[in-house]
């Protein structure tokens, strides 16, 4: 069960406050930042921003105040004082802006990966249409376990992040059908060498390690999917990944108030 620091709700006109709405199932999208640190830093926000509001458009809630309406909501509700290591969600349809912060859990060396046949809506848009996936996720320990989402035989993502699947030192990734992240993004712009093919499900044995990356899972080593017997035979890729995730850690802003 997720621990919840914050829950809010705007109308997207005005910003007056209205009661809490967390919006899946609707006509919206919706982004999920880590927020951490005292004072708070946002690791990826312009990105997230940008994303966010690329994907606004693209189903048709357009206001040309909205980032400077969602960095008033923030300023409102995020505190100086606090320390923070927190997964800020926000999320918009056409009518409300809702943000939440629940505590970030940190993934543990023994995390699974449990295969179902499953594909999001859209998902080249991180839209609202979660329902199946937060069902599946419910049963699941969320530091240890994810759901990898499989279409036509093939893994496409995880219920949370994108995957990277390594091979003889090389990086491969699916070719469509998912949504690529801003912490994709980040490993894409550093790693460069990143292989898109169709990744079967009958040929993930090949494959020395699975990596989940995202703003929740951050950087997250596959060690076993139980469904295919797999079981993960190195570290390497993931310890490399890890430090360019720590550097960008390191390097990132203070959130400006």
């Amino acid at each position: 069960m997720a621990t919840y620091l914050l829950k809010k709700s705007y109308q997207l006109k005005n910003l007056n406050e209205v009661s809490f709405k967390d919006l899946w199932g609707d006509h919206g999208v919706f982004t999920t930042m880590w927020i951490f640190g005292k004072p708070a830093k946002i690791l990826f926000f312009e990105s997230h921003m940008k994303n966010l509001i690329k994907s606004l458009n693209k189903y048709g809630i357009i206001k040309k105040s909205l980032k400077t309406d969602i960095l008033k909501i923030l300023n409102i509700n995020l505190s100086k004082s606090k320390r923070y290591n927190h997964l800020l969600r926000i999320a918009l349809n056409k009518k409300v802006i809702s943000i939440s912060l629940r505590k970030k859990i940190k993934s543990k060396l023994d995390f699974k990966l449990k295969l179902v046949n499953l594909r999001r809506e859209e998902p080249q848009y991180k839209n609202l249409k979660y329902k199946k996936i937060l069902s599946h996720l419910a049963k699941l320990d969320n530091s240890k376990s994810d759901i990898g989402l499989v279409v036509n035989n093939r893994i496409l993502e995880t219920g949370t992040s994108n995957l990277l699947f390594v091979k003889k030192q090389k990086i491969f990734t699916p070719i469509k059908n998912y949504y690529e992240g801003n912490t994709y993004k980040f490993f894409k712009a550093k790693i460069k060498k990143i292989s898109r093919k169709d990744i079967l499900i009958k040929d993930l044995n090949d494959f020395e390690e699975i990596i989940l990356i995202g703003s929740g899972k951050g950087v997250t080593s596959v060690k076993s999917i139980k469904e295919i017997n797999w079981k993960r035979k190195s570290l390497s890729k993931f310890k490399e990944f890890s430090k360019y995730y720590s550097l960008a850690v390191k390097e990132c802003n203070h959130y400006k108030f």
